[in-house]
């Protein structure tokens, strides 16, 4: 496996117990802004405060709600390498639904049934990288998003697309309190073929990967966000995945492919998922381009 941007657990139960620095919360998903619940209704947070403290109401990754019971996340998020243990013996895993600042109490906190993590996911390449948490019961808050199929025009390049998550906010640690997000664009496969050809940066691969960003940097998840979902025209086509860095110019974020794991997903699910909230604006839409951030050193992996 290639170096993780996650830390061992215990590291990074540490790190998210400590208060965010001061202002944290008014930066956010790197170039992002704060974002309502309301406006995102489908975004879930994964948390267990047994393995990383309650400050943050025990946040680790992101998700999205495709059903009243089902949700989506990376698979790396539920790994030994993120949890510190054995995904089934972190006892009190939960959703958050209804919730922007983790601070706070609003929304549902909801016990999971079921977790499946994709056998089939590729810690060498990071190809799979999806699970499926069954809650226990529906979600009392928030509406589900549909799943971009196959075709979809929300793939094409140059389709602006909106990111979310309570993640580091300018790569150095400073995790957000309160949802975050960014306005990205979908990018062409080519781009990404050249900013992750193979090596210790990874390899793209499009069957399986979507690109998001900007060209010149500025915009995109972090660490912190892996699991979270990437929206275009009111859709679901990606879940924050890994990158190098985080918004820096050449090297844009890498998305599991929705409509590559959608018929897994709908496999694992107990319930039939086609609804789909409303389109809601993207985050930062009248906001200027933002600029890139510095180089740094490339520390490739999962998010």
């Amino acid at each position: 496996m290639r170096a993780l941007r996650y830390p061992l657990a215990v590291a990074v139960a540490l790190l998210l117990a400590v208060p965010c620095p001061v202002r944290a919360e008014d930066r956010g998903v790197v170039g992002g802004q704060i974002v309502k619940v309301a406006d995102a209704p489908w975004m879930v947070a994964l948390a267990s405060r047994e393995r990383f403290g309650g400050v943050r109401s025990g946040h680790f990754c992101g998700g999205a709600l495709v059903g009243r019971t089902t949700v989506v996340t990376a698979a790396h998020c539920l790994s030994q390498e993120v949890l510190g243990v054995d995904v089934l013996d972190a006892k009190d895993l939960r959703v958050i639904v209804g919730r922007d600042d983790l601070r706070g109490t609003a929304g549902a906190e909801v016990p999971l049934r079921s977790i499946w993590v994709n056998p089939d996911f590729d810690t060498e390449t990071n190809a799979g990288d999806v699970a499926v948490l069954t809650l226990a019961q529906p979600a009392p808050t928030g509406r589900s998003i549909g799943m971009a199929q196959a075709g979809d025009a929300a793939y094409e390049p140059g389709t602006a697309a909106g990111v979310y998550g309570w993640g580091d906010v300018n790569g150095t640690g400073a995790y957000s309190v309160r949802l975050r997000g960014a306005r990205v664009l979908v990018l062409d496969d080519t781009l990404c073929r050249h900013a992750y050809p193979g090596g210790p940066e990874g390899t793209y691969d499009p069957a399986t990967m979507l690109c998001g960003g900007l060209p010149l940097g500025g915009r995109d998840a972090c660490q912190g966000d892996s699991g979270g979902p990437l929206v275009a025209r009111g859709r679901l086509v990606g879940l924050v995945s890994w990158g190098s860095g985080c918004a820096q110019a050449g090297r844009p974020g890498v998305y599991t492919r929705i409509s590559s794991v959608a018929a897994l997903v709908r496999a694992h699910s107990t319930e039939s998922l086609s609804g789909a909230a409303p389109a809601a604006a993207l985050p930062g839409a009248s906001a200027p381009l933002a600029r890139p951030q510095p180089e740094g050193p490339a520390h490739w992996g999962p998010r």
